[in-house]
């Protein structure tokens, strides 16, 4: 078996109701920003508190905290997904010192995190009024992050790769394309090669721990998302070994079981480990970061997944993007997009209306939505958006600014 089935929930046969996903994208907006505090933001979900962690301490990164929530409730209404009362990026001065402070706490100063530092911040900044003062700061956190060792999408290279891409996308200049094309570069001479899987991967240096993750966060594919989307700022050359390196890595890790197929979190441990089937860890995650690749080298690869995801039925950790059903759920979107094959599309669908029913089940059982990007409510509704619109648009992977992605 290819997942493990105690994570995992039978499928409810609950039918496709575009008036009932519109009122629950209407309903997370409303609770989100009714439940906000200039104080304190949002409160802490108990599902995404540390231990030892209070009530009184804020959260603040992209990837669970306040400036998610802030940039979630900002594209639901620039897509035209839900109607605000209020500005959420009203205060963004005051957010950056608290992330600074938050990261402090954890004694931390990767300022140039992606996901949980101070580079998303500023390009919500940039992206409302694009300085030459905030290019400036963007471009010194993008360079100076060139070299970090986790060399992945939440704190690593990989990361600030992606920024510099949505920042030369937003209008800023060559400079940016060329730290696009720095970053690859660095990140191309740090690959190692593996004798025994012969493939590259990358070793992160993550959490004072030596690590080989191959996945969707903290792993060598989530590298492909950037690489795949800004390849025309690549030479030639340069875009085909970057496309025949990764195309090798994923095909060779790969574990197929039938006509399905999955990946084991880490290149050095053995699948039978820990079979996770989800965005961070696991099928989703490679169909999500390859799903815009361009050729049919991973086709059979990419649809072998997306029958894994749906054979494994929806998560039981609730209905968010990193490891629940609306991550899960963004594979299949995916597959439509590539495939225009309506298979894919209902079964988003299907984990849709599921994930509705999570999310209206938690918020009873704790007394409170989860206020998060990644791993709560607000991520969700972009999710039931996309699949209302039919559309694939991972948020802060495959869109920054809210604006359409080109072919």
């Amino acid at each position: 078996m290819l997942h493990e089935p105690d994570r995992h929930e039978a499928l409810s046969p609950i039918a496709w109701d575009e008036t009932r996903v519109r009122e629950a994208i209407s309903r997370i907006a409303a609770d989100t920003e009714a439940r906000f505090s200039a104080a304190t933001y949002w409160p802490v979900h108990p599902r995404d508190a540390e231990p030892g962690e209070t009530d009184a301490q804020l959260a603040t990164p992209l990837y669970f905290g306040a400036a998610g929530v802030m940039w979630a409730l900002a594209y639901l209404q620039a897509v035209g997904a839900a109607a605000l009362q209020r500005d959420p990026l009203g205060d963004l001065d005051t957010l950056l010192a608290r992330n600074r402070e938050w990261l402090a706490a954890a004694d931390s100063k990767d300022f140039a995190s992606y996901l949980m530092g101070d580079t998303p911040i500023l390009l919500m900044q940039y992206g409302r009024q694009p300085t030459a003062a905030l290019a400036e700061k963007l471009a010194a956190l993008i360079e100076g992050n060139i070299d970090h060792p986790a060399r992945e999408l939440m704190w690593g290279a990989p990361g600030t790769l992606l920024a510099a891409l949505f920042l030369h996308e937003r209008g800023g200049g060559e400079r940016f394309a060329e730290l696009f094309r720095a970053t690859a570069a660095r990140l191309w001479s740090q690959l190692e090669w593996s004798p025994e899987h012969g493939c590259h991967f990358w070793t992160q240096d993550l959490y004072g721990q030596r690590s080989t993750y191959l996945d969707a966060v903290h792993g060598f594919v989530a590298t492909a998302v950037p690489l795949v989307r800004g390849r025309h700022l690549l030479a030639p050359a340069e875009w085909q070994a970057w496309q025949a390196c990764i195309a090798e890595t994923v095909t060779r890790t790969a574990t197929w079981e039938g006509d399905r197929v999955n990946w084991r979190p880490l290149l050095d441990a053995p699948f039978e480990r820990k079979k996770l089937m989800q965005f961070c860890h696991g099928a989703p995650g490679f169909v999500i970061c390859l799903g815009d690749w361009p050729g049919g080298e991973l086709d059979a690869l990419l649809l072998a997944a997306g029958r894994a995801t749906w054979a494994a039925a929806p998560l039981n950790k609730g209905s968010n993007l990193c490891h629940g059903t609306g991550g899960n759920g963004y594979a299949f979107l995916k597959l439509y997009q590539r495939t225009r094959d309506p298979i894919w599309l209902a079964r988003a669908r299907a984990f849709a209306m599921h994930g509705i029913a999570q999310t209206e089940a938690d918020a009873a059982r704790y007394g409170q939505m989860r206020y998060s990007l990644w791993t709560g409510d607000p991520g969700f509704a972009i999710y039931l958006w996309d699949c209302v619109q039919a559309q694939a648009r991972f948020p802060t992977l495959d869109v920054f600014y809210g604006e359409p992605i080109e072919d």
